[in-house]
Protein backbone atom coordinates (compact mmCIF):
# COMPACT_ATOMS: atom_id res chain seq x y z
CA UNK A 1 0.00 0.00 0.00
CA UNK A 2 1.52 3.32 -1.12
CA UNK A 3 -0.08 6.58 -0.53
CA UNK A 4 -0.65 9.49 1.38
CA UNK A 5 -3.98 11.25 3.15
CA UNK A 6 -5.55 12.24 6.39
CA UNK A 7 -6.47 9.23 9.56
CA UNK A 8 -8.94 11.44 12.00
CA UNK A 9 -9.05 10.15 15.22
CA UNK A 10 -12.20 11.04 17.18
CA UNK A 11 -11.79 10.78 21.11
CA UNK A 12 -14.76 9.85 22.47
CA UNK A 13 -14.87 9.02 26.16
CA UNK A 14 -13.60 5.72 28.45
CA UNK A 15 -15.16 3.58 30.92
CA UNK A 16 -14.15 2.46 34.17
CA UNK A 17 -10.45 3.07 34.35
CA UNK A 18 -8.49 1.51 36.66
CA UNK A 19 -5.43 2.91 38.15
CA UNK A 20 -3.88 4.54 41.94
CA UNK A 21 -2.95 8.18 41.98
CA UNK A 22 0.42 8.65 43.81
CA UNK A 23 -1.34 11.20 46.35
CA UNK A 24 -4.12 8.34 46.62
CA UNK A 25 -2.17 5.70 47.49
CA UNK A 26 1.04 6.60 49.28
CA UNK A 27 0.58 10.29 50.53
CA UNK A 28 -2.86 9.70 52.20
CA UNK A 29 -1.73 7.10 53.93
CA UNK A 30 0.90 9.50 55.56
CA UNK A 31 -2.22 11.53 57.01
CA UNK A 32 -4.81 10.61 58.90
CA UNK A 33 -8.14 11.62 57.51
CA UNK A 34 -10.12 11.76 61.04
CA UNK A 35 -10.37 15.03 62.70
CA UNK A 36 -8.88 14.46 65.64
CA UNK A 37 -4.94 13.67 63.78
CA UNK A 38 -5.20 16.74 61.70
CA UNK A 39 -3.41 19.52 63.42
CA UNK A 40 -4.95 22.29 64.99
CA UNK A 41 -3.27 25.68 65.05
CA UNK A 42 -5.66 28.23 66.90
CA UNK A 43 -8.37 26.52 66.32
CA UNK A 44 -8.49 25.98 62.69
CA UNK A 45 -7.22 22.99 60.86
CA UNK A 46 -4.11 22.95 58.54
CA UNK A 47 -5.18 24.56 55.06
CA UNK A 48 -2.45 22.08 53.80
CA UNK A 49 -3.46 19.19 54.92
CA UNK A 50 -7.31 19.88 54.12
CA UNK A 51 -5.96 20.57 50.30
CA UNK A 52 -3.97 17.67 50.40
CA UNK A 53 -6.97 15.10 51.01
CA UNK A 54 -9.32 16.50 49.02
CA UNK A 55 -7.11 15.44 45.86
CA UNK A 56 -5.94 12.78 46.95
CA UNK A 57 -7.16 9.80 45.59
CA UNK A 58 -8.25 11.36 42.40
CA UNK A 59 -7.47 10.67 38.87
CA UNK A 60 -7.58 13.66 36.21
CA UNK A 61 -7.26 11.61 32.92
CA UNK A 62 -5.64 12.43 29.88
CA UNK A 63 -4.50 10.32 26.31
CA UNK A 64 -1.92 10.75 24.39
CA UNK A 65 -2.34 9.66 20.31
CA UNK A 66 0.70 8.40 18.66
CA UNK A 67 1.07 6.96 14.87
CA UNK A 68 4.44 6.48 13.81
CA UNK A 69 6.84 9.41 15.23
CA UNK A 70 3.61 12.02 15.16
CA UNK A 71 2.34 12.63 18.74
CA UNK A 72 -1.05 14.47 19.96
CA UNK A 73 -2.17 14.69 23.57
CA UNK A 74 -5.88 15.23 24.91
CA UNK A 75 -6.81 17.40 27.28
CA UNK A 76 -6.90 16.55 30.79
CA UNK A 77 -10.51 15.76 32.15
CA UNK A 78 -10.28 17.30 35.22
CA UNK A 79 -12.29 15.81 37.86
CA UNK A 80 -14.36 13.55 35.57
CA UNK A 81 -12.51 10.26 37.54
CA UNK A 82 -12.39 6.46 36.12
CA UNK A 83 -15.21 7.75 33.05
CA UNK A 84 -13.45 10.34 31.32
CA UNK A 85 -15.30 12.03 27.94
CA UNK A 86 -13.20 13.83 26.14
CA UNK A 87 -14.86 14.31 22.25
CA UNK A 88 -11.71 15.52 20.82
CA UNK A 89 -10.67 14.99 17.27
CA UNK A 90 -6.97 14.71 15.72
CA UNK A 91 -5.53 14.56 12.75
CA UNK A 92 -2.41 12.61 11.41
CA UNK A 93 -0.81 12.91 8.16
CA UNK A 94 0.20 9.30 6.38
CA UNK A 95 2.81 9.15 4.23
CA UNK A 96 3.07 5.18 3.11
CA UNK A 97 5.71 4.10 0.55
CA UNK A 98 5.48 0.43 1.89
CA UNK A 99 3.84 -2.46 0.08
CA UNK A 100 3.37 -4.09 3.32
CA UNK A 101 3.60 -3.01 6.49
CA UNK A 102 1.69 -2.64 9.96
CA UNK A 103 -0.14 0.74 10.52
CA UNK A 104 -1.10 0.84 14.41
CA UNK A 105 -1.99 3.95 16.31
CA UNK A 106 -1.33 3.84 20.24
CA UNK A 107 -3.87 5.41 22.58
CA UNK A 108 -1.96 5.87 25.90
CA UNK A 109 -4.04 7.04 29.24
CA UNK A 110 -2.21 9.30 31.84
CA UNK A 111 -3.08 10.47 35.14
CA UNK A 112 -2.01 13.94 35.37
CA UNK A 113 -0.86 14.82 38.66
CA UNK A 114 0.46 18.27 39.74
CA UNK A 115 2.77 17.40 42.25
CA UNK A 116 4.66 14.03 40.95
CA UNK A 117 4.98 12.60 37.51
CA UNK A 118 2.55 11.79 35.63
CA UNK A 119 0.87 8.10 36.26
CA UNK A 120 0.60 5.53 33.29
CA UNK A 121 -2.92 4.25 33.38
CA UNK A 122 -2.79 1.97 30.31
CA UNK A 123 -2.77 1.50 26.84
CA UNK A 124 -4.76 0.76 23.78
CA UNK A 125 -3.56 -0.81 20.47
CA UNK A 126 -5.63 0.10 17.18
CA UNK A 127 -4.12 -2.09 13.71
CA UNK A 128 -5.27 1.24 11.16
CA UNK A 129 -3.53 -1.03 8.74
CA UNK A 130 -7.21 -2.02 6.91
CA UNK A 131 -8.92 1.25 7.12
CA UNK A 132 -5.87 2.95 5.48
CA UNK A 133 -6.01 0.10 2.61
CA UNK A 134 -10.04 1.00 2.10
CA UNK A 135 -9.27 4.35 2.55
CA UNK A 136 -6.63 4.39 -0.42
CA UNK A 137 -9.09 2.05 -2.30
CA UNK A 138 -12.26 4.23 -1.82
CA UNK A 139 -11.24 7.79 -1.48
CA UNK A 140 -12.27 7.48 2.11
CA UNK A 141 -12.90 4.87 4.47
CA UNK A 142 -14.75 5.24 8.47
CA UNK A 143 -14.58 2.87 11.45
CA UNK A 144 -17.42 3.58 13.40
CA UNK A 145 -17.09 4.84 17.15
CA UNK A 146 -15.77 1.31 18.79
CA UNK A 147 -15.01 0.46 21.90
CA UNK A 148 -11.09 -0.53 22.74
CA UNK A 149 -9.46 -2.50 25.80
CA UNK A 150 -7.43 -0.66 27.80
CA UNK A 151 -5.13 -2.70 29.04
CA UNK A 152 -0.93 -2.52 30.67
CA UNK A 153 2.34 -4.33 29.46
CA UNK A 154 1.27 -7.66 31.01
CA UNK A 155 -2.50 -7.86 29.56
CA UNK A 156 -4.49 -7.04 32.86
CA UNK A 157 -7.45 -4.90 32.07
CA UNK A 158 -7.92 -1.50 33.13
CA UNK A 159 -10.94 0.14 31.45
CA UNK A 160 -11.67 0.60 27.65
CA UNK A 161 -11.48 3.76 25.50
CA UNK A 162 -14.04 4.78 22.85
CA UNK A 163 -13.17 6.58 19.63
CA UNK A 164 -13.73 6.32 15.69
CA UNK A 165 -11.87 6.65 12.91
CA UNK A 166 -11.74 8.11 9.30
CA UNK A 167 -9.08 7.67 6.41
CA UNK A 168 -9.12 10.37 3.57
CA UNK A 169 -6.47 9.56 0.92
CA UNK A 170 -4.53 12.63 -0.45
CA UNK A 171 -7.14 13.09 -3.14
CA UNK A 172 -9.54 13.82 -0.94
CA UNK A 173 -7.59 15.04 1.56
CA UNK A 174 -6.74 18.49 0.48
CA UNK A 175 -9.08 19.96 1.77
CA UNK A 176 -8.05 18.50 6.03
CA UNK A 177 -4.21 19.34 5.07
CA UNK A 178 -4.81 23.02 6.16
CA UNK A 179 -5.86 21.82 9.24
CA UNK A 180 -2.59 19.16 9.76
CA UNK A 181 0.36 21.13 8.04
CA UNK A 182 -1.06 24.13 6.65
CA UNK A 183 1.16 23.43 3.70
CA UNK A 184 -1.11 23.40 0.44
CA UNK A 185 -2.72 26.60 1.16
CA UNK A 186 0.46 28.09 -0.31
CA UNK A 187 0.05 26.17 -3.42
CA UNK A 188 -3.33 27.08 -4.03
CA UNK A 189 -4.22 29.18 -7.06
Amino acid sequence: MAGSGVLEVHLVDAKGLTGNDFLGEIGASYLDPRPSAVRRRRGRSSSISSAFLSCAGKIDPYVVVQYRSQERKSSVARDQGKNPSWNEVFKFQINSTAATGQHKLFLRLMDHDTFSRDDFLGEATINVTDLISLGMEHGTWEMSESKHRVVLADKTYHGEIRVSLTFTASAKAQDHAEQVGGWVHSFRQ
